[in-house]
């Protein structure tokens, strides 16, 4: 079905300049400078084999419900201690709604000032991280912030690491993207995926600045999940789920899902079940992967 991948990944990533990612035992933390854009990133040969190679992982899709017409474009998931599950809507201004995940009823809707996000979780002290994939209309680079979950209210902001333009993207032609999912590690760190540094990185709240990161499987990476000590990453343009090792990167095995399937955008996991939500304008859909 994705027989074309090697030629795909690399067309994806046509423009592309110096940033190649070499695997693990040359693999170089690239340094980004936050006050620039970063341009022209792409994904090794080599990483692209290795994705072609990983083992297909079995799952059943399951369609739970669509949360359209009122959460326009699901594009994050995040589940809450008791069980709730929060969606991120990407049209713009971002607002967040906390569902009922058994039947898609809204139970409330918080507006934040995230502009076309792509990522969210909850840190130790029960605020919200939301990954604004554009800059704000207040202007500037993409941001990370951190967010009020009663009120909305951007509590801290960063500039999100490695923003910039990526495959497709073209500085003369659209804005810069920043941070897409992101997912709390627990000790003040969570795990932020950027598609334009072509890296996943791991994150320090209290500074905003990266701790580590590990190469990115694809470009266009969306959704995370941890689980033990890997990470489920979306590969949304290829309509895979990815398990890659939390230490260097490795792909250990892939979802695929069929283009007919409701695309991958935001990702979660309860109870070992990864549930995913499908940000087109005429889907909307929830599903689950058992």
């Amino acid at each position: 079905m994705h027989d074309d991948f090697t030629r795909r990944g690399l067309l994806g990533a046509a423009g592309a300049l110096a940033l190649t990612l070499p695997s693990r035992a040359a693999d170089v933390e690239p340094v980004f400078d936050d006050s620039k854009a970063t341009k022209g990133t792409v994904i090794p040969e080599s990483k692209v084999a290795e994705m072609n190679a990983a083992p297909l992982i079995p799952k059943k899709l399951t369609k739970l419900y669509s949360v359209q017409p009122t959460i326009k474009e699901p594009n994050a998931l995040q589940f809450t201690p008791s069980g709730t599950l929060l969606i991120l809507d990407q049209a713009d201004p971002n607002k967040v709604f906390e569902i009922n995940a058994a039947d898609g009823k809204i139970i409330r809707m918080v507006q934040t000032e995230a502009m076309h996000g792509s990522g969210i979780c909850i840190d130790a002290g029960g605020n919200w991280l939301v990954t604004s994939t554009k800059g704000l209309q207040s202007g500037g680079p993409p941001v990370t912030l951190l967010v009020d979950p009663k009120s909305g209210a951007t509590l801290k902001k960063w500039v999100t690491p490695g923003w910039g333009f990526y495959g497709a993207v073209k500085e003369e032609s659209g804005a810069p993207s920043g941070g897409h999912d992101v997912k709390w590690a627990g000790n003040g760190r969570y795990w932020m995926a950027v598609p334009a540094s072509g890296r996943i990185f791991l994150m320090d709240e209290a500074s905003g600045k990266p701790v580590r990161s590990i190469p990115a499987p694809v470009l266009r990476t969306h959704g995370l999940v941890i689980d033990g000590d890997y990470l489920w990453s979306v590969a949304s343009d290829y309509q895979q789920i990815q398990k890659i090792s939390q230490k260097d990167g490795k792909i250990i095995g892939k979802i695929q899902l069929a283009k007919t399937d409701p695309a991958i955008h935001g990702l979660e996991m309860r109870s070992g079940v990864l549930w995913y939500c499908d940000a087109n304008r005429n889907s909307g859909w929830i599903c689950t992967l058992t």
